[in-house]
């Protein structure tokens, strides 16, 4: 949705302007053309030269050039298709906020008729300054977007909100806008609920049950629909991935009990249900309040058996188009046929530890999507690219 978009971004004065090459970078890998104008003081913080490098375009900062020549900030303003201003300072805000212009970038924002992105960024007591909040509110009046501030350690040391977000947020924010007003939305006003990753089930405050999944198809999951437009709960065990879209709402979880207990607060409301998780199908009876000192040369710990999820969920079933998935060692397509009817699901993923490039923490994937009336195989693949042919199977499911 970027490619031949013009992004135009103003950079100011603050530290996280050290991200924001990669966020120049990222936009230019999916089409987009970047142009960068700093306020004087961002100088100190990023180079001209890295980001005129990675842009292909001169960047400037100041109204007037080293021979004279004029840099028009009207132009600048008409040339651009989105306005970013990544990071934002107090400073810049309250400039914006109440009309000084006092430099060229400001001139520039002023300018602009262009949908504006302002990713606010500073120290956490600035961040919930009463006047930084009124602030934010009154750019929002304006019309503008704003990408939040994250948690997070900041340069103070402290830690808290007010880190800017992560370059991947800034690209994927303005992106779906573009998705928006292009109206490329296959799951616009659908919910889709996604559960990722594995479950830890503890065996004392130190040791635990689980298992080798990464998240990373529920997470590549989650983006692709969100990029389509959907609302998404996201329900996640111990993962390292990141979701960047806002419209992604992001649930961690630890054990099979605590994942029960958020899909079902969510389940009754949602138009679409794929259980990516790696849900531990069983859990200690008892878990030891202390370390368990290792005094034996045996341990022997009794299992129960976790509640099944998928199954509920299938038992519940009404309007929901619901998702499974398989990992399978042997016998794989019949033991998916036999969950996809055992669970009641609607279409189920499956494939096999015996693919080479399939299975768990890896950045690929090879499936097979099974229906109670139909099969399809596909090729090994990212796990963004198995996103895309998941969602798009369903899509033609509930058209």
């Amino acid at each position: 949705m970027l490619r031949g978009k013009k992004i135009l971004m103003i950079v100011t004065g603050g530290i996280a302007a050290y991200k924001i090459p990669f966020a120049v970078r990222d936009f230019i890998r999916k089409g987009a053309e970047v142009k960068v104008v700093l306020t004087p003081s961002a100088e100190a913080f990023v180079t001209k030269l890295t980001l005129s490098t990675l842009s292909k375009n001169e960047v400037v900062s100041d109204f007037y050039n080293a021979d004279g020549s004029w840099n028009n900030h009207i132009e600048l303003a008409k040339w651009a298709d989105a306005l970013l201003i990544a990071p934002c300072t107090a400073n810049t805000l309250a400039k914006m906020v109440s009309g000084t212009c006092d430099n060229l970038a400001l001139a520039v924002y002023m300018s602009a008729h262009c949908p504006v992105f302002i990713a606010p960024a500073m120290d956490l007591d600035m961040y919930a300054h009463p006047s930084t909040k009124a602030n934010i509110e009154k750019a929002e009046g304006f019309g503008h977007r704003i990408i939040p501030a994250q948690y997070g350690e900041l340069a103070s040391g402290l830690v808290g909100m007010g880190r800017m977000a992560e370059p991947e947020t800034l690209v994927s924010a303005v992106e779906e806008f573009f998705i928006h007003q292009n109206g490329e939305q296959a799951f616009l006003n659908k919910k889709i609920l996604i559960t990722a990753g594995p479950t830890y089930e503890a065996i004392d405050p130190v040791r635990f049950i689980g298992n080798h999944s990464s998240g990373k198809m529920g997470y590549a999951l989650a983006e692709e629909a969100a990029r389509r437009g959907a609302e998404v709960i996201l329900i996640s065990g111990v993962s390292a991935e990141k979701v960047s879209y806002p419209s992604i709402q992001l649930i961690k979880i630890t054990s099979a009990k605590e994942m029960y207990d958020e899909v079902f607060k969510y389940y009754d409301k949602v138009d679409i249900a794929i259980a990516s998780a790696a849900v531990a199908d069983y859990t200690p009876k008892e878990v030891s309040p202390e370390k368990i000192k290792k005094n034996d040369d045996r341990l022997s710990i009794e299992l129960i058996k976790t509640p099944d999820i998928l199954k509920t969920m299938g038992e519940k079933k009404e309007q929901q188009f619901l998702v499974g998935f398989a990992l399978e060692t042997h016998n794989e397509e019949e033991h998916a046929k036999a969950k996809l009817q055992k669970k009641n699901l609607d279409m189920i993923v499956l494939n096999s530890l015996k693919d080479k490039g399939a299975g768990f923490k890896g950045d690929t994937n090879k499936i097979q999507i099974l229906t109670p009336n139909e099969k399809k195989s596909f090729d090994l693949k990212t796990k963004q690219e198995v996103a895309r042919d998941i969602l798009d199977f369903i899509q033609l499911k509930i058209q």
